[in-house]
């Protein structure tokens, strides 16, 4: 049973078939009958796992298990402390509320530069932010921050569980061992 963590690159669809002038998963040599286990949009980049199990994938994708997924969000202007508070305690969003989240202010980490870069702007500074959900609705993040004044410029998902990105490049991939399997399935 194979089990992948592939480093979507921006632009690139969480499915098999091209769509909207995107490239998609096609575009790589993953063995076969392997499928994602959930999404992350064409505009976002990060860690996509990819299985053949479908018990495993539902795991993973299904909120109702609370994986944690942590992301790095860069936003327009310097995040500040109070929008910080009301992503901790939850916001509402327009498919009702979401649950509480760990959210900090991090220095830009150090990631492969984006292909298209992200507009710079002289007079919008910028921060980022990581942040842990243990739901996944579509566009989350997103639709969180910009719920609080700050729009998502570019959006990572760093990690699932325990297994994370570090190592890879966007476009690469690996299979994950039978010890980060099990550390997955277990929640640590």
């Amino acid at each position: 049973m194979p089990c992948i963590i592939f480093y979507k690159p921006y632009g690139i669809l969480s499915q098999f078939t091209r769509a909207h002038g995107h490239k998609s998963l096609a575009d790589y040599c993953f063995p076969k009958n392997v499928y994602p286990a959930g999404r992350l949009d064409a505009d976002s980049e990060g860690l996509l796992l990819l299985t053949s199990d479908g018990s495993f994938q539902n795991f993973i994708a299904e909120p109702k298990h609370k994986t944690a997924k942590v992301y790095l969000a860069q936003v327009e202007r310097i995040i500040n402390a109070i929008a910080l508070e009301k992503l901790r305690k939850g916001v509402v969003l327009n498919d009702g509320p979401a649950l509480p989240c760990r959210v900090r202010v991090i220095e830009e980490p150090a990631l492969p530069p984006r292909k298209p870069p992200i507009r710079f702007r002289k007079t919008v500074p910028v921060s980022w932010v990581e942040i842990e959900l243990k739901e996944g609705r579509n566009r989350q993040v997103r639709r969180m921050l910009a719920s609080v004044g700050f729009p998502v410029l570019r959006l990572v998902r760093q990690a699932i569980g325990p297994v994370t990105i570090q190592g890879l490049n966007p476009g690469q991939w690996r299979e994950l061992s039978k010890t980060e399997i099990a550390a997955l399935r277990s929640g640590k």
